[in-house]
């Protein structure tokens, strides 16, 4: 199958939920975009490419511990766990945790934690990563929070993916409307961080120079549609007017779709970016 031309769509992922001193001070401030579709974006979501793991692994000096902040699902968590000794993830959604909780690996510790405070002991990490979180977060004060807890030696990674590429331009022109005008209103702000693709975030450790990775799937058209249901614009959508505009698109897409079963190569670049806290 040939890939299709890149379809600029933003999805989005949120976290952040305070625990314990901190709830009353933060529950006001944290907006959980996806405390109604936890379980559709723990089924629905792409998982990242295992090559990305061992190429981070091996920047690392040691492996005994690794934090990954704002885990969602525990997409990056689980991947971690396969290199490291132990993996700690937070997410303050508690929504998200207690999806994460079922998938959990013996070396895997899940905890309810918002970013910039995540009560991890100072220099005990080898790895920080954030995975489709960063705009979510107080950017600074996570950094500063990252900084904290990593070893002098640490590395951390964050990335973000944006737009999906799909192997059928029919469908990918109807994703891309429904993307713009018919979810388009209803993403949140932080979306343009993803946008353009966390360049306008400060970065305050010492730049890694990182290989390119993308995630790459084979989907039906049922699959996909579970994916459009994950976003938080779509979510949103729903809450407003109490109907599902995914069905509507999934019967449009299904002409151009042939077999609903048919599958169609899919993938989303990702935007990574890396560095040391070395020379920092």
């Amino acid at each position: 199958m040939m890939w299709g031309s890149n379809t600029k769509l933003k999805v989005r992922q949120a976290f952040l939920i305070p625990t314990n001193h901190h709830k009353t001070a933060m529950t006001a401030e944290f907006k959980d975009h996806f405390k109604t579709v936890a379980r559709q974006y723990a089924d629905s979501r792409p998982t990242y490419p295992k090559q990305l793991f061992s190429w981070l692994a091996a920047q690392c000096h040691e492996h005994d511990r690794a934090w990954d902040c704002g885990t969602g699902s525990g997409q990056a968590a689980r991947d971690l766990a396969m290199h490291f000794n132990h993996v700690i993830a937070t997410d303050a959604s508690t929504s998200q945790i207690e999806q994460a909780r079922t998938q959990a690996q013996a070396n895997m510790e899940y905890r309810v934690a918002p970013a910039e405070m995540s009560g991890l002991e100072s220099a005990t990490m080898d790895l920080v990563v954030v995975a489709q979180a960063l705009h979510w977060f107080d950017v600074d004060a996570f950094h500063r929070e990252a900084l904290r807890v990593l070893k002098p030696q640490g590395i951390i990674a964050e990335w973000s993916y944006g737009h999906i590429e799909i192997d059928n331009a029919a469908v990918d022109g109807l994703i891309q409307h429904f993307y713009a005008d018919v979810v388009g209103p209803y993403w949140p702000p932080e979306r343009a961080h993803v946008e353009n693709a966390y360049r306008k975030l400060a970065f305050p450790f010492a730049r890694i120079t990182a290989p390119t990775f993308s995630m790459q799937v084979l989907w039906n058209l049922e699959q996909l549609a579970g994916y459009l249901r994950s976003w938080s614009a779509t979510a949103q959508y729903i809450k407003t007017h109490g109907t599902d505009p995914v069905e509507a698109l999934q019967q449009e897409m299904l002409e151009y779709w042939g077999d609903a079963e048919a599958v169609y190569a899919i993938s989303w670049p990702l935007a990574l970016r890396v560095g040391s806290k070395q020379h920092v």
